[in-house]
């Protein structure tokens, strides 16, 4: 454990914002793995509502910083492009 009160501080905030992003990344993977399974199973309505959710959570990670905004645009436009690829 550091000794400067200033480090200390650093620490538990480090620890606090590191245990937000897990949660925010986590969240976000499973709205991605909903939008797969929609496109696996081949529901072309139930892939887009999930499309629709999943991009918005991305938005939000990109705009507190988990995620780089250009991975977070990325990441929908391939969702995007296998969504309308569907029959």
């Amino acid at each position: 454990m550091a000794n400067i009160k200033s480090a200390k501080k650093r620490v538990v905030v480090s620890a606090k914002r590191a245990e937000r992003n897990k949660a925010v990344r986590s969240r976000v993977k499973t709205y991605v793995k909903k939008v797969d399974a929609a496109i696996a199973s081949g529901d072309k309505t139930a892939a887009q509502a999930a499309l629709t959710a999943a991009s918005s959570e991305l938005d939000k990670a990109a705009s507190k910083g988990v995620f780089h905004k250009n991975t977070a645009a990325r990441k929908i436009s391939r969702m995007s492009l296998a969504v309308n690829k569907m029959a």
